[in-house]
């Protein structure tokens, strides 16, 4: 079976291999036997054999619930005992049972969480093996909580704008379509037996209609087609990660899309650092979670910290920062509280983005109604303009 693995080396350096072993345990003894420290650890293909069984693994209520429980005083092992027995979902069931299963035979939490990669990102595996060392785990798992929050909020923020938008296109394509199909094609024969020269816009129009009218069978299956492969388009873009990348392509979104970016890289650095995690272990763990440009930045901003560089330097040198989160920085770096400039930045940053979001969505909005509006009312004003002609040749 195979393997892949993420692991701290010897000197603390984030490293993704892939190996052959005959089980998880056996995997865990290479990494041994090679000094690496794993991080997490998946079983390729796993992840849709345990989906197909059915129900989902929730970390976030995981972790709420956790932290209420250790906040009660129980132990951890007494924690996952009492959510296994209220538990009904059996992948949820089952990955509380194995953590148990594991921590009862003397494995931290952190390397049991490590084993089942496809429920506990690396990002999540890295905060409570910081907390170990420090035996703070609620904290870490509130400081958890309170990032995928705050990433939520964002998330939520940019696809409510984009709701309504795409409720108007839908509308509007289908008012338009039902025009085409049903009600020009039934103008298009009154008009052919009239035997009047029409307009060359009314024209065209009535040709498409009287097109798609008799290819309905066709035109009807194709539209569907179209729809399915845009939202599995639209799906494959979000689970890669890519919008960023598109949005920094768009005129007068780019900029945006940029600070969004960068708000969600300090967020994320900003909570590794507070959990004790150093700059370089963080900067790797992060690095999957931003787009393909910004994980090149990352890295050449990584190896610059590496050779000796303050990291507001490094940040600034290679388009990670602006002039505002460059002074929290460099603020940062004096005090010694990175961490905590790094998140307040995000903070800062996403306060404006989302008004930014709030202002474009209601210049948006208006702007499609009006763009739907003219293009319905085309439509009726072309088909009605031969009667119009009608009336006043008899007037």
């Amino acid at each position: 079976m195979q393997f892949e693995i993420r692991a701290l080396t010897a000197d603390n350096q984030l490293q993704t291999l892939t190996l052959e072993a005959e089980d998880e345990v056996a995997a865990r003894k290479v990494c041994e036997t090679r000094r690496l420290r794993p991080v997490s650890l998946r079983a390729l293909g796993a992840t849709r054999r345990r989906r197909s069984r059915g129900g989902s693994f929730n970390l976030i209520l995981f972790s709420q619930e956790l932290l209420s429980l250790l906040d009660a005083g129980l132990s951890l092992v007494e924690a996952l005992e009492a959510l296994v027995e209220k538990e009904s979902g059996e992948v949820a069931r089952g990955v509380m049972e194995a953590l148990i299963h594991r921590m009862r035979e003397g494995m931290k939490f952190s390397d049991a969480i490590g084993l089942q990669a496809e429920h506990f990102p690396p990002l999540y595996v890295g905060i409570v093996r910081a907390a170990e060392r420090t035996s703070d785990l609620p904290r870490a798992l509130g400081r958890y909580i309170d990032y995928q929050s705050r990433m939520e909020q964002v998330r939520a923020t940019i696809v409510g704008a984009a709701i309504y938008p795409a409720i108007l296109l839908s509308v509007g394509g289908a008012v338009a379509l039902f025009l085409m199909m049903y009600v020009v094609p039934k103008f298009a024969a009154v008009y052919k037996d009239s035997g009047r020269d029409l307009p060359v816009m009314s024209q065209l129009l009535l040709a498409w209609g009287d097109f798609i009218g008799k290819h309905s069978l066709i035109v009807i299956p194709l539209v569907v087609a179209l729809i399915f492969f845009v939202v599995h388009h639209v799906r494959r873009i979000g689970r890669e990660g890519r919008w960023g990348q598109i949005a920094a392509k768009i005129p007068g979104i780019a900029e945006r899309a940029v600070i969004i970016e960068i708000s969600r890289l300090y967020l994320t650095v900003g909570m590794l650092l507070e959990g004790g995690i150093t700059v370089v272990t963080a900067l790797d763990m992060v690095a999957g979670t931003l787009s393909a440009g910004f994980r090149v930045k990352l890295a050449a901003a990584r190896a610059d910290i590496t050779n000796g560089d303050p990291v507001s330097k490094a940040f600034e040198a290679h388009g990670l920062t602006t002039p505002i989160s460059l002074r929290m920085l460099r603020v940062g770096e004096r005090s010694g509280q990175m961490g905590a400039m790094l998140t307040r930045s995000a903070m800062f940053y996403e306060g404006e983005s989302a008004r930014w979001i709030e202002r474009t969505s209601k210049v948006v909005e208006p702007a499609l109604m009006a763009f739907i509006g003219i293009v319905v009312g085309l439509i009726v004003v072309l088909l009605y303009m031969p009667i119009f002609d009608l009336a006043g040749s008899i007037q």
